[in-house]
């Protein structure tokens, strides 16, 4: 049997320092979409890059957009929400 010698000696590869995992910032914005009161957030999908959010998808009101970027906004981390929302505005009834 052959022991290669280890590669990274405990440091993570250059791949993860150049581009760090942002499930983190992207599911904390997720759940605190999924929770907030006044915008459903079932068809909005939260993608990050570095400390931007990105939220794209479809809501139903105008007023959804606002909610979700000041949810977003209030996530540690997140500094700048950049939207690309389709808003279907129904008339409230």
């Amino acid at each position: 049997m052959v022991f290669k010698p280890p590669r990274f000696h405990e440091e993570l590869p250059e791949i993860e320092i150049e581009n760090p995992d942002q499930e983190p910032l992207e599911s904390a914005v997720a759940r605190a979409l999924a929770i907030a009161q006044g915008v459903d957030a079932s068809d909005i999908t939260v993608t990050a890059t570095g400390s931007t959010v990105l939220l794209s998808g479809n809501l139903l009101w105008s007023d959804e957009v606002d909610r979700a970027i000041e949810v977003a906004m209030s996530v540690p981390g997140v500094t700048k929400v950049s939207v690309s929302i389709n808003v279907t505005d129904r008339v409230k009834g």
